[in-house]
């Protein structure tokens, strides 16, 4: 019996089609704790997410968090739920219809499937890109709404559409998109929504940018998002005007009792806090879509250790979700990833095509 999947069935003269692939972390399917245990099972099993010999990890993982944690979990899932369900998963669906449309006006001429998956859970990668196969593309774009490199998450989705490719006969030819930290687009898409908010709500006394953090050891290691994330945390103050003291970029989502990137958001956000700052907003330029990371940790968990320490005024900048700045810089991404991939075939030639192979015995 074969090793590899079972080709669809292709009919000669069709024409190829380029797949276009959003990829982003993933979401439990709602928001209890059966539905979180199985997200955090597949997503903290991963070993690009966490490093730990498994020898080691394994007791823990299965005796220890996900006994425990899915509950505080689900908790916290269920303060940021939508009525169309993850907000993850809503912005990102809604992120891939809009962005088919903008390819669909600046690409006419490319014949796109625009489609989008997570890394764990549903809508998974391998699923998404049999589909993409059976639909005839013959080229793959996989563009992951990671803006930093990291190997815990723009690296894993590679690993899985990759791993999903070894079991095709007929391969796509693929493309990845790495990462887009310092693209001009995705710049001005942050300050132009800062400044929006800031000229509804006024300007705070500092402006927090927290990136989602990493074991420290990554970046020993010679992972680069530390460093992307401090290139747009810089380049997005320059666009804002902002001097040094007025802007901090920190880390957030620590899990264990290792070190992580630092400075830690909470922690910075308590020291504010204690030391009487007047406003705080946090901005989140790590995060294209709006998530449990943003809308709980920080806008509801963060604005509530400031309080607390003493701190007088909170605010949370959305992330870029569906802006049309976004959408369109989105656009312009991936269509540069696209240069050179242009079908010429036209309907005669793809006609020759097939009538010549039913002549060399082709059944369709």
């Amino acid at each position: 019996m074969s090793r590899y999947a079972p080709e669809p069935p292709y009919a000669h003269g069709t024409r190829p089609r380029i797949g276009v692939l959003l990829v982003n972390l993933g979401t439990p399917e709602a928001p209890t704790v059966a539905a979180v245990r199985s997200f955090l099972r597949e997503f903290l099993s991963d070993p690009r997410v966490v490093e730990i010999p498994r020898a080691i990890w394994w007791p823990i993982l299965h005796l220890l968090v996900l006994t425990v944690r899915p509950r505080a979990s689900a908790r916290r899932y269920a303060q940021i739920w939508m009525s169309e369900g993850s907000p993850l998963r809503v912005h990102t669906e809604r992120q891939a219809t809009l962005l088919r449309a903008h390819l669909g006006e600046r690409a006419q001429h490319l014949p796109l499937v625009v489609d989008y998956a997570m890394r764990y859970g549903a809508p998974s990668i391998p699923d998404r890109l049999r589909e993409m196969k059976a639909q005839n593309c013959n080229r793959i774009l996989l563009v992951p709404l990671y803006p930093q490199y990291s190997a815990g998450t723009t690296a894993t989705a590679f690993d899985a559409a990759f791993g999903c490719l070894q079991d095709l006969r007929n391969q796509p030819a693929v493309r990845t998109v790495r990462s887009f930290h310092d693209h001009p687009g995705y710049i001005a898409a942050l300050a132009r929504s800062a400044r929006e908010y800031w000229a509804r709500n006024q300007r705070p006394d500092v402006l927090l940018m927290s990136f989602h953090g990493v074991p420290r050891v990554s970046l020993d290691r010679g992972d680069p998002y530390h460093c992307e994330c401090q290139a747009t945390g810089r380049l997005l103050a320059e666009a804002l005007g902002l001097r040094e003291e007025q802007y901090r970029v920190t880390f957030q989502s620590r899990f264990g009792a290792a070190e992580w990137l630092k400075p830690y958001t909470a922690a910075t956000l308590e020291e504010l806090g204690r030391r009487r700052a007047g406003r705080v907003d946090v901005i989140c330029p790590g995060f294209v879509s709006d998530c449990l990371e943003t809308l709980e940790e920080i806008a509801i968990e963060g604005k509530s250790a400031f309080l607390k320490s003493g701190g007088r005024e909170f605010h949370f900048i959305p992330c870029l979700n569906e802006r049309e700045d976004w959408v369109r810089t989105l656009a312009e991404i991936v269509a540069s990833n696209l240069l050179g991939w242009a079908d010429s075939a036209t309907h005669e030639t793809l006609e020759m095509a097939r009538l010549r192979a039913l002549q060399l015995g082709a059944k369709a």
